[in-house]
């Protein structure tokens, strides 16, 4: 007899545990972030507006960019509104970390540091560092020139793990314009940046004394970042993502910012 009371108490037990765990998933489904930003139909995007042709304010004050773009048709096609938050690059991971948004968009470069701590989207797109120096500068040729030279980059920056590997003494910026600012006033020898970035700013200000002396054989990618444990979210724009490329819409947003495309 008492082996059947103890056989149906461990029986309640189980199913008891089971339906706890059950309810437990449930839970956590129902708090997970995707479910979040469906339900308040706003998800915030951590972003330095001031990198152009990536994020940026136009001439109006307007935020603007490619990685805007890409962000504001994502969450558009999955009827969540993007309100962004500005900040510098190199306080934007920690911003991260800290939740005060849910993901970044700011050409974040897919590093296997970051796959360590962080997740991302698919890529959306890939491009290339160069070697950023002023017209009149005859030494500096390639990275193995760097060892010794004054370079600026954004703390955080994969451009900056570059330039530490290379001798550099890294001047900190808060972003690519102030580490032009310091190139083309002599207060630094180079700058490490995405030629994507450096197009366009040739093209915005084609009178800059710079000129790029080398650039990297291999193109990386870029995606959005979001904080570990999101693969409901992230499976979600990536959806959409591929959705774009299919349809057409992708192209029309790259040829827009760069004349091609610029996912390959």
């Amino acid at each position: 007899m008492k082996k059947i009371v103890s056989i149906m108490l461990g029986l309640v037990l189980i199913a008891a545990l089971s339906a706890c765990s059950s309810n437990s998933n449930k839970k956590s489904a129902d708090n997970s972030l995707y479910n979040q930003v469906k339900k308040s139909g706003v998800i915030t995007i951590g972003t330095e507006g001031t990198y152009a042709p990536f994020t940026f304010h136009d001439k109006s004050g307007k935020l603007t960019g490619f990685d805007i773009d890409i962000a504001n048709e994502v969450f558009k096609r999955l009827n969540i509104k993007p309100k962004y938050v500005e900040t510098s690059w190199d306080g934007m991971i920690a911003g991260l970390d800290a939740k005060r948004y849910d993901m970044v968009a700011n050409e974040v470069s897919v590093t296997p540091d970051r796959l360590q701590k962080y997740d991302f989207s698919a890529p959306y797109i890939v491009s290339k560092g160069v070697l950023i120096v002023r017209n009149d500068n005859k030494d500096i040729h390639s990275y193995n020139d760097l060892k010794g030279k004054k370079v600026g980059q954004s703390l955080d920056s994969n451009f900056r793990a570059i330039a530490v590997q290379h001798g550099a003494n890294v001047t900190p910026v808060s972003g690519f314009n102030q580490a032009i600012d310091l190139l083309t006033s002599n207060r630094i020898d180079a700058t490490i940046n995405d030629n994507l970035s450096y197009l366009d700013l040739k093209k915005q200000r084609p009178d800059l004394p710079i000129k790029t002396v080398y650039t990297e054989k291999s193109a990386s990618p870029n995606a959005f970042l979001f904080r570990k444990g999101n693969n409901d979210l992230i499976q979600a724009v990536n959806k959409e993502i591929a959705a774009m490329k299919a349809d057409g819409t992708y192209l029309k947003i790259s040829k827009k910012w760069f004349g091609t495309d610029v996912s390959k």
